[in-house]
């Protein structure tokens, strides 16, 4: 017996030296970029070789490594002459180039594991991984800090790990971080810093302030929660904010978040004149009751759920705007709206939820858009591999898809007894589940299920993402960005505020009216957009408030109501109550309008970049409308108004407020005397306030 547990300690302590193949093989691969989506982490791999992203899947990648190509890659008898040393080493040629030395630690830790057999046998489980600091606080830029990074495995001691975790700054200009987890830290704000070490990501937080000198904000204007949470925010970065804005500014500005339309002048000059200390809080619940405000937030409830018309079925795209209409009009609540989509059967063509299911074309595309609309996450991720900055697995992501396999996605919308989406990695059928959780039964329509899941107030995701799309509408970004990716490592700039505005979302009962209440009322929706030198370079905080592209079709309308055309145009529907964003519209996709073939929230579905800038400088909407002989223009010169009335006119309309006394000057000297140029002048104009900047932004 005494003989036995020698040779048993002795083994143990041999084995204990053998480098562990999913342990520190795969991380050595990993920190070398050889499983990288860019190279053989690929969906297809990359020279007839193929791993699992980032290490994924651990038993694929020994095989891969030890089995395939007839054993060549490892050679057990001259292990320095192995393909998994001679090509990272660039000794023999490599598309990759050198990803690490031929004496390096990493090499030895090749040549050893494959000079013991080149054998996989799980010896340790990673609990979790630590990382230290896990918060960073510099007062001033540059500086230098040290990250350590620490692993648990089951039944092991803790090990330091830092050489093999792989670091990823979100935003490279702000923080530099080495191989060896040195950050260097560049400019002043919060920053993340994403850390992995095989199957586990963790974020650092770095915050770096603006000033060397304190900041008290004690007395600044609060008016509401929300207030508390940014100033926190701000006094710990030393970011002075911007005044209130002016009362004309602030009633454009809230009035096109709400109705997407202009304030009329005689809604301008009662405002102003009105000196109540609640008339702006009146004007906001009058907007929230106004017929304006059903049609624009049924737009955008139409965006966010891309409602659009497919082949020949129009019918289907009207009742699915009308049912939208009639919710918001309603007052449903967000839960309640989204358990009636994901439950909803029958003709689509009569009942409007129907048609949720007929966005996309399989369960796939299904699921990607349920995850993506409904829980602002990014499930597609997990399609080809598991999701390589989240939790989110292969088995969630067709697990989900399975749970709309047996939804008809016909003109008749029904639950069918059967239907299934195949796992690409098993070639089994998915059994349908709830993303990282339990599975449902299989037996029954696992809708009924999913919806409890979903709108439960317990879900992480679901009252999040919409109260964060609901900020992003009213200022200009969301907490998190972009905002259907919610994920842990893409963390809120804000995450006590955005915890606390879901909180509040469930506990008055998905009213969403009253979100959009509580964040219009703030002080911090309230701020000027003028900066000073201390908070100019903030996109982040809400120092300012931030000045936004108008959407394609708010952009449109207003461009009507400014130059009159439209008057003389009574069939035409306003933009935004266009039922189909596929309807042929030169002038609105110039502008830069979302197809919404896919999220609007993609960086390239944005109104105000350079086709909408050329657009405004020479496109047939805008001179077709400053010339119109119907137009407010030409009305008013057939009225015999003078300079001084017309350029108040339009900056009443256009831009909520009067001209100022250098503009006025302007004005007077560019347009001149009355001659036979004046109409053109007059002209010039028009069209210059109409493509100026302080027009096409809400501010």
């Amino acid at each position: 017996m005494a003989v036995f547990l020698l040779w048993s300690m002795f083994v143990a302590a041999a084995t204990a030296d053998v480098p562990d193949f999913d342990t520190d093989v795969l991380p050595v691969l990993t920190k070398s970029g050889c499983n990288a989506a860019a190279c053989h982490g690929a969906a297809a791999g990359r020279g007839g070789f193929k791993l699992s992203l980032f290490g994924g899947d651990s038993a694929a990648d020994f095989d891969e490594i030890a089995h395939r190509l007839e054993g060549r890659r490892v050679n057990l008898a001259r292990p320095e002459r192995s393909l998994l040393l001679l090509k990272p080493t660039e000794q023999i040629q490599h598309e990759g180039g050198t990803r690490f030395d031929a004496d390096s630690d990493f090499a030895a830790v090749l040549t050893d594991w494959i000079r013991a057999g080149a054998r996989r046998s799980p010896s340790r489980r990673l609990v979790r991984m630590d990382v230290e600091p896990a918060r960073v606080f510099v007062e001033s830029v540059p500086a230098q800090v040290q990250l350590r990074v620490s692993a648990v495995f089951e039944q092991s001691a803790t090990r330091d790990v830092t050489p093999l975790a792989v670091f990823a700054p979100a935003d490279p200009t702000a923080v530099e971080v080495d191989a060896h987890g040195t950050l260097k830290i560049l400019r002043p704000g919060r920053h993340i810093v994403a850390v992995r070490f095989l199957s586990q990501v963790k974020t650092v937080q770095v915050t770096a302030q603006l000033s060397r000198e304190p900041l008290d904000l004690k007395n600044v204007p609060r008016r509401n929660w929300i207030d508390d949470e940014v100033l926190a925010s701000l006094e710990e970065l030393r970011i002075p904010p911007a005044d209130e804005a002016e009362d004309a500014t602030l009633l454009r500005r809230v009035t096109l978040d709400l109705t997407g339309r202009l304030p009329s002048p005689e809604t301008v000059h009662k405002h102003v004149a009105d000196h109540d200390a609640e008339k702006y809080e009146r004007f906001v619940d009058r907007l929230l009751l106004s017929p304006e405000f059903t049609e624009f937030w049924t737009y955008r409830f139409a965006r966010l759920l891309r409602v659009r018309t497919g082949p020949n079925d129009e019918p289907g795209t009207r009742a699915f705007h009308g049912w939208l209409h009639e919710q918001v009009e309603k007052r449903t609540p967000w839960n309640e709206m989204a358990r009636r989509l994901i439950l909803a059967e029958g003709d689509s063509h009569t009942i409007g939820p129907a048609n949720f299911f007929r966005v996309t074309g399989d369960a796939r595309s299904q699921a990607e858009y349920v995850s993506e609309a409904l829980l602002g996450v990014r499930l597609r991720c997990a399609n080809c591999h598991d999701h390589p900055l989240d939790q989110w697995t292969q088995d969630d992501y067709h697990g989900l898809a399975a749970i709309f396999a047996r939804v008809e996605q016909g003109r008749i919308v029904r639950s069918l007894p059967r239907g299934k989406v195949s796992h690409p990695r098993t070639g089994l059928t998915a059994v349908a589940r709830i993303p990282g959780g339990p599975s449902l039964d299989q037996a029954a329509d696992p809708r009924p299920e999913f919806a409890d899941w979903l709108t439960d107030p317990q879900n992480p995701y679901f009252a999040k993402a919409f109260v964060n799309r609901l900020w992003k509408a009213l200022m200009g970004r969301g907490l998190v960005e972009p905002a259907d990716d919610l994920r842990a490592t893409n963390p809120a700039t804000h995450p006590a505020l955005l915890d606390r505005l879901a909180a509040d979302f469930v506990e008055y009962g998905y009213d969403w009216r009253h979100t959009i209440t509580l964040i219009a009322t703030s002080a911090t929706y309230r701020r000027s957009s003028q900066t000073s030198d201390a908070n100019r370079t903030d996109e982040l905080y809400y120092s300012h408030s931030l000045s936004r592209p108008l959407d394609a079709e708010v952009l449109a309308d207003a461009i009507h109501d400014v130059a009159g055309a439209a008057q003389g145009d009574e069939d035409r529907p306003r933009a935004i109550a266009i039922v189909d964003a596929r309807q042929p519209d030169e002038s609105l996709d110039a502008l830069g309008r979302c197809s919404r073939d896919d999220s609007c929230d993609a960086p390239n579905t944005r109104a105000g970049g350079l086709a909408t800038q050329l657009h405004l400088l020479n496109g047939p909407l805008l001179n077709a409308q400053v010339a119109a002989p119907n137009g407010r223009l030409q009305a008013m010169l057939a009225a015999g108004k003078t300079n001084d009335e017309i350029v108040a006119e339009f900056y009443l309309r256009a831009l909520g407020r009067m001209p100022r006394d250098n503009e006025r000057e302007f004005w007077n000297t560019q347009i001149g005397d009355a001659d036979a140029e004046r109409p053109k002048r007059l002209e010039d104009f028009l069209w210059s306030l109409l493509t100026c900047r302080e027009f096409t932004t809400n501010h």
